[in-house]
């Protein structure tokens, strides 16, 4: 992945991590969802957090470990964003294209690590 195209994956994890930050925000309003907010706040803004330590990694080995961390915290992610949707504690409206971002940026990180595996 050249420097253009993971620039433009930092936007997108940025402008998911402001949407995550938002519906944390909304979530943590009511009493009971503190935790719950907290939680999906924790991992949600990590994904990009941690794609962006995988952009400098010092080694290819490091660059793949450090997916595969923003990988299972994408999908820990999901995780959240589903239970809070089945629990109904945001308008239908909020998590699902959070859901959906989320699962198209856990399926762009698969794919990087495929390739940066078959490269190793």
């Amino acid at each position: 992945m050249g420097t253009q195209e993971r620039g433009e994956m930092l936007k997108r994890f940025r402008a998911f991590g402001v949407r995550i930050v938002k519906a944390s925000a909304k979530l943590s309003e009511k009493p009971a969802c503190r935790s719950l907010a907290k939680q999906l706040l924790r991992s949600g803004t990590s994904v990009g957090a941690i794609y962006h330590e995988a952009c400098h990694a010092s080694t290819k080995r490091h660059f793949i470990t450090t997916l595969e961390i923003a990988q299972r915290e994408a999908r820990e992610t999901i995780y959240w964003l589903d239970l809070i949707a089945d629990a109904e504690l945001l308008p239908a409206k909020r998590p699902e294209p959070l859901r959906q971002e989320c699962d198209e940026l856990t399926a762009i990180l698969t794919a990087s690590i495929k390739t940066a595996k078959s490269r190793a």
